[in-house]
């Protein structure tokens, strides 16, 4: 049994567990899941963005809790320092940590129009017109990294950004956003990572729907 725990909510459905536990993963930090059932009420507040504060996900580890995900990646980037989590120059990590901290308060309108939901395929999906405002920013944000630091992730090797956008990733397969080469190329080096191959094969195997989550657009 691990010395850490990582409590998360549905693999399908909930970004923010999907993004903790990619960071936590990136770290090398061995640890057990706690997976939280669809049908508790404080995994659907979250799920459905209804709760005042995201509780999952939530690592224990050597006696701390620490249930945000900027937390979660700061703390395992003091704990785990040679995982890279975050750049080794001072500029880069500053850069890094502006766009985690972007994705982590704003895109609102894309987490209410796009939900992730990886069982789902909604081909020639309309996006609203703010949540596309979202995916435009998104998109500047991945050129201009891939452009500074030459790929093949967004700080060159893996770092939290690319959990933190990880999520997004889905979501534009989900609903079929039409992307550039570039973007579409990224996306593709992030489905391939073993760990979000292994995410989506468990979020697959996943009994539980959220029938405000799978309404027929």
């Amino acid at each position: 049994m691990a010395n850490a725990t990582l409590t998360i909510s549905s693999k399908n459905y909930s970004s923010w567990s999907l993004r903790g536990w990619l960071i936590t993963k990136f770290s090398g930090l061995p640890f057990d899941e706690v997976v939280m059932p669809a049908d508790d009420p404080g995994a659907r507040a979250e799920l459905l963005l209804l709760s005042p504060s995201i509780l999952v996900p939530c690592l224990f580890h050597d006696g701390i809790k620490i249930w945000d995900t900027l937390a979660i990646a700061e703390y395992l980037n003091e704990v785990r320092p040679d995982a890279g989590l975050l750049p080794a120059e001072r500029a880069e990590r500053a850069h890094c940590r502006a766009i985690c901290g972007e994705m982590h308060s704003g895109f609102a309108a894309l987490r209410s129009a796009l939900p992730m939901n990886l069982k789902a395929h909604f081909p020639g999906f309309k996006v609203w017109a703010r949540a596309q405002t979202d995916i435009e920013r998104i998109v500047t944000i991945w050129h201009e990294c891939l452009a500074q630091y030459g790929g093949p992730y967004l700080f060159g090797e893996r770092t939290c950004a690319d959990a933190m956008f990880a999520p997004v990733v889905t979501r534009f397969v989900t609903y079929d956003v039409k992307l550039d080469a570039d973007i579409v190329a990224y996306g593709e080096r992030i489905l391939a990572m073993p760990e979000m191959r292994q995410w989506i094969a468990d979020a697959q195997q996943e009994a539980e729907e959220i029938d405000e989550l799978d309404v027929e657009f």
